[in-house]
């Protein structure tokens, strides 16, 4: 049976430590202030929104929420991310995505000021984090290896394989797994052979997008599982990339869904506000 990797209970410890963080901070007089905005109502962006603003509250973090129509333009909206980049109260931007169709994401993004890029999407976070330098780091990722560490599964020297390419998950997933001394395949939808592939990973982190497509035939025993996906099964019950009850049997470790990995990526968000008010 594998051990259990319980996201909410390590998001707990980040968070608490963040908290003391910016107490401290607070005693130096520098307070911490995340700007969070929302174009349109789609109801999970909503529902993430609101978890942030609850981890900001926790944390002694201020936050300030942007809430606007659908029919925003764009460039409204890069009027406002240019307004808070210039606001020396905000040390954290966070434009909460999907964006509408007719906006371009990445036009948006690049408008945010590196020194304040708190989800590490900029093209400067990216490279940073690709030869080695300081900077923000996607908070999904980051939280992945928060969990691994936390859980005392080594890195190093392990054969790690990641089932997704994208730029938010798996692309800045290798990087880290890299920077942790671990040997990285990436694995993505025109991979030949992903059964054979997976079996040889010590970690798998599945970040495919598909329900329950990972099964106990995928696993190498004893191997660490970290299920990034999200859905809804037929039961309308959420589950992950992974059949947990069929590769729980098999693995060392897994993460559950949910509270696996979602916790995490809050938790790391507000490790990045704290880490931009100290200018880092």
């Amino acid at each position: 049976m594998a051990k259990l990797i319980d996201g909410k209970a390590i998001a707990a410890q980040v968070k608490d430590e963040c908290r003391r963080q910016a107490e401290q901070l607070k005693e130096q007089g520098i307070s911490i202030c995340l700007a969070v905005i929302q174009v349109g109502s789609d109801p999970a962006s909503s529902v993430y929104v609101n978890n942030k603003k609850k981890a900001c509250a926790y944390c002694g973090i201020e936050s300030l929420a942007y809430e606007l129509p659908e029919e925003t333009t764009q460039e409204e909206l890069i009027v406002l991310v240019k307004k808070l980049n210039n606001d020396q109260r905000v040390n954290g931007i966070l434009v909460q995505l999907p964006l509408p169709d007719h906006m371009d994401e990445n036009a948006v993004i690049h408008t945010i000021a590196p020194e304040k890029d708190v989800d590490g999407f900029h093209p400067w976070s990216v490279g940073a984090l690709s030869i080695g330098l300081p900077g923000f780091v996607s908070c999904t990722p980051a939280g992945i290896i928060q969990l691994l560490k936390r859980s005392d599964i080594a890195i190093e020297g392990k054969q790690c394989v990641v089932i997704g390419r994208s730029n938010i998950v798996g692309k800045p997933m290798a990087m880290l797994l890299l920077r942790e001394n671990g040997t990285v395949t990436v694995a993505h939808s025109r991979t030949k052979n992903l059964r054979e592939l997976c079996r040889q990973a010590d970690i798998l982190i599945v970040a495919m997008g598909k329900p329950r497509f990972i099964t106990a035939d995928y696993i190498k025993p004893g191997a660490a599982v970290i299920d990034v996906g999200i859905h809804r099964n037929e039961n309308n019950k959420l589950c992950g990339d992974v059949d947990f009850d069929s590769v729980e049997p098999v693995a060392g470790a897994i993460t559950p869904v949910p509270g696996g990995v979602g916790p995490m990526t809050i938790a790391m968000l507000m490790h990045n506000c704290v880490c931009a008010a100290k200018g880092i």
